[in-house]
């Protein structure tokens, strides 16, 4: 009995472990390059160190995983900022940013058709241009329109085309676009066919900076009855981050995460993966508030928007902020690397 009651404690402590490495945790993922992040943190074990087992949801984009979080079928998603994050808060829904998982450099480049580059000298020039953007409310379409403000324009002075990404290169040699905003992987290949050209990076454009691409979401109503777990769970996504970026300035781990994408289906194109640009990110996964204000700002100047929500509904910085403590300041492995971002 005495050794009984010795033990007790050290019994205890190991069935509340158990029962914490056993809790699952459900992920949306809209795929995208910055994914690696929590591949890496279920591959390399973090997740399960912080005490949980993950639950992958996929969809095409992550306005559709929006209303996963929101209603806690999933409990974080990762995927691009878009106008129905900020509708959702401002609705009153139970979701807020944690931590930034992909920003400038975010090597997107307007393209312009090539028998008309000569007569696009700047922003201006796009006046009455058909001009290609994924899909409404989604990032690119602020992108495009912080690009069209700086010279006096708005959306509404282009005749916007929604296209997918894939589908951009087809619709320059068809002649269906003037300009559009193009993502790595499809960029060289449809300036290598000649139908356009690289003409503007809206990074050398837009302010606030850096731009934000890519976030961490969580369900705020979860993470107010989990709070130790939660932050468990961002402090993994974060270190993760960092392994990302590693990667992303070619560091020793490259391989590694170009294998980890291919795995999962991000893209199968495993050469082209290498040899792509990736989206940057902080390393600590801090997001400047201001840059998620010009966002909903945008959305409403342009009447997407019906209304805005405080700014402190649309960040939680604690998430950020604890892991800078915990990791301290970062430095890419690959001492050489000059790549701008993730620094």
């Amino acid at each position: 009995m005495r050794l009984f009651l010795r033990l007790l404690p050290l019994l205890v402590a190991l069935a509340s472990s158990a029962a914490q490495a056993q809790t699952e945790i459900g992920i949306g993922i809209a795929p995208v390059v910055p994914n690696a992040s929590v591949f890496l943190a279920i591959e390399e074990g973090y997740l399960r160190e912080a005490g949980f087992t993950a639950r992958i949801e996929r969809a095409n984009s992550a306005a559709t995983l929006i209303p996963f979080v929101a209603s806690n079928r999933v409990q974080v998603i990762q995927g691009g900022i878009s106008l129905g994050y900020f509708n959702a808060v401002a609705q009153g829904l139970p979701i807020i940013v944690t931590l930034d998982s992909g920003s400038s450099p975010i090597n997107s480049v307007i393209l312009v058709r090539s028998d008309i580059a000569a007569e696009l000298k700047t922003p201006r020039d796009l006046k009455s241009k058909r001009v290609g953007i994924v899909a409404p409310g989604a990032i690119p379409e602020y992108v495009v329109g912080k690009v069209l403000e700086s010279a006096g324009l708005t959306l509404k002075d282009i005749d916007i085309k929604y296209i997918p990404f894939q589908d951009m290169g087809p619709a320059f040699a068809n002649n269906a676009l003037d300009a559009a905003l193009e993502v790595p992987p499809y960029i060289e290949p449809i300036v290598a066919q000649g139908s356009a050209r690289r003409w503007l990076d809206p990074d050398t454009i837009i302010e606030p900076s850096p731009t934000l691409t890519v976030v961490y979401i969580i369900n705020t109503d979860w993470a107010a009855q989990n709070q130790a777990a939660a932050h468990r769970l961002m402090l993994a996504f974060a270190r993760a981050g960092r392994e990302y970026c590693d990667a992303y300035h070619h560091g020793p781990n490259r391989a590694q995460v170009v294998d980890l994408l291919a795995k999962n289906k991000v893209m199968e194109d495993r050469e082209l993966l290498d040899r792509m640009s990736w989206q940057a990110r902080d390393p600590n996964g801090r997001v400047r508030p201001e840059v998620l204000a010009d966002i909903q700002d945008f959305y409403f100047r342009e009447g997407k928007l019906a209304k805005k929500a405080p700014p402190e509904r649309l960040l939680d910085p604690s998430y950020a902020d604890e892991a800078a403590a915990a990791f301290g300041p970062f430095t890419p492995k690959n001492a050489s690397s000059t790549l701008r971002g993730c620094r």
